[in-house]
C-alpha cells in the first residue's frame, strides 16, 4: 500500500524543517467548512508518535504549540481541536483545527454529523483575518524549527 502522506504533501505547505511539514487543507469538505485546518505531517513514514526519539517528540508538540498559539492570537477560535488519529492513513501527523460555535459541526468533532447547515457565503467569510496572514505568521513562528 502506498502512504499518501509518503508521496503528496497533504495541503498546501505553509512551513518545512528536515523533521516535517506543516500543511493547511485546501480540498475538499474540511478546507470548506473549517478553513483554518492545518496539519503538522512527520516526513519520515513512522505510524506512532512513540516511533520518534525524544527530542523529535520535543520537537513536535512545540510545532503543534506555535500552530495553536498562531491559531488563537489570529483568529480567537471558540476551541482548538488538536487530534492524531491514523486509523485511515497510518503515517503520524497531528491535526490543529481552529473551531468556532459558529461552524458546522461545533461542538461535535469535524468528523462527525453535522449540527447545523453550512454558513452561507463559506466558513473562511467569517474569519477576522484572511488565511494568508494566518499562513505567513505560521510560516514566520515555525523558523524557529529550520535550524
Amino acid at each position: 500500500m502506498t502512504c499518501p502522506l509518503c508521496t503528496t504533501d497533504g495541503g498546501l505547505v505553509i512551513a518545512r524543517t528536515t523533521q516535517f511539514r506543516v500543511v493547511r487543507v485546501v480540498d475538499g469538505d474540511e478546507a470548506r467548512r473549517f478553513p483554518a485546518f492545518y496539519r503538522l505531517i512527520w516526513n519520515h513514514h513512522v505510524a506512532e508518535f512513540s516511533d520518534l526519539s525524544v527530542t523529535d517528540r520535543h520537537a513536535s508538540m512545540d510545532a503543534v504549540t506555535e500552530i495553536e498559539r498562531v491559531l488563537r492570537s489570529l483568529l480567537a477560535p471558540t476551541k482548538v481541536n488538536i487530534a492524531s488519529l491514523g486509523n485511515v492513513v497510518p503515517h503520524l501527523h497531528w491535526h490543529v483545527i481552529a473551531r468556532f460555535d459558529w461552524d458546522s459541526h461545533f461542538p461535535a468533532p469535524v468528523w462527525a454529523a453535522a449540527q447545523r447547515d453550512e454558513i452561507p457565503g463559506g466558513a473562511q467569510a467569517r474569519l477576522p483575518v484572511s488565511l494568508a496572514v494566518v499562513d505567513a505568521a505560521m510560516r514566520e513562528a515555525l523558523q524557529v524549527f529550520s535550524g
